[in-house]
């Protein structure tokens, strides 16, 4: 995770969610709008199952079910306000593409670590290489692949003596 911070946007997650199925023509009833206020609740990524869970734990007594959670994720990610990332266990993880910064991440292959960050001399040679084809940036994604600084380090080895 990173130190990413919320933009100001002139429409809630909400609101922007509700004129999206509008144009679907489906209404925003009160489950989606209680997945739609926990998943924007805080930055951070998370998998269908870990808001399921989340949902599972409210004390408020708005339960939704596992199938809602799941229609509305796809829903969400149709609509611009979610993006999915994928991880090394072929698990998605989901976080807001609505009220945060464009930025990038590098994923650890061995512990599936997601690491966010901008840069903008990438996205300066993102426009140069644009503009040399003629090609206009509507948006960018990129996920680079390898190993995180913790799972570089040397294993330490167990030695006979310390087993004893």
């Amino acid at each position: 995770m990173s130190d990413l911070t919320a933009v100001d946007v002139a429409v809630s997650p909400e609101a922007k969610f509700r004129e999206y199925l509008m144009t679907q023509g489906m209404r925003l009833t009160t489950e989606r709008e209680t997945i739609v206020r926990e998943v924007f609740a805080s930055h951070e990524h998370f998998d269908a199952d870990q808001l399921v869970s989340r949902l599972n734990q409210r004390t408020d007594g708005k339960r939704v079910s596992r199938s809602t959670v799941y229609r509305a994720l796809a829903q969400l990610k149709d609509s611009g306000l979610l993006r999915a990332v994928a991880r090394p266990n072929d698990r998605e993880v989901y976080e807001h593409d609505y009220g945060y910064p464009q930025h990038d991440h590098l994923i650890c292959n061995e512990c599936g670590d997601l690491i966010e960050f901008v840069d903008d001399s990438l996205n300066e040679m993102l426009s140069r290489v644009a503009a040399q084809n003629g090609f206009r940036i509507s948006a960018h994604r990129l996920e680079v692949y390898g190993k995180c600084a913790n799972c570089c380090r040397p294993k330490r080895r167990q030695r006979k003596t310390d087993m004893i």
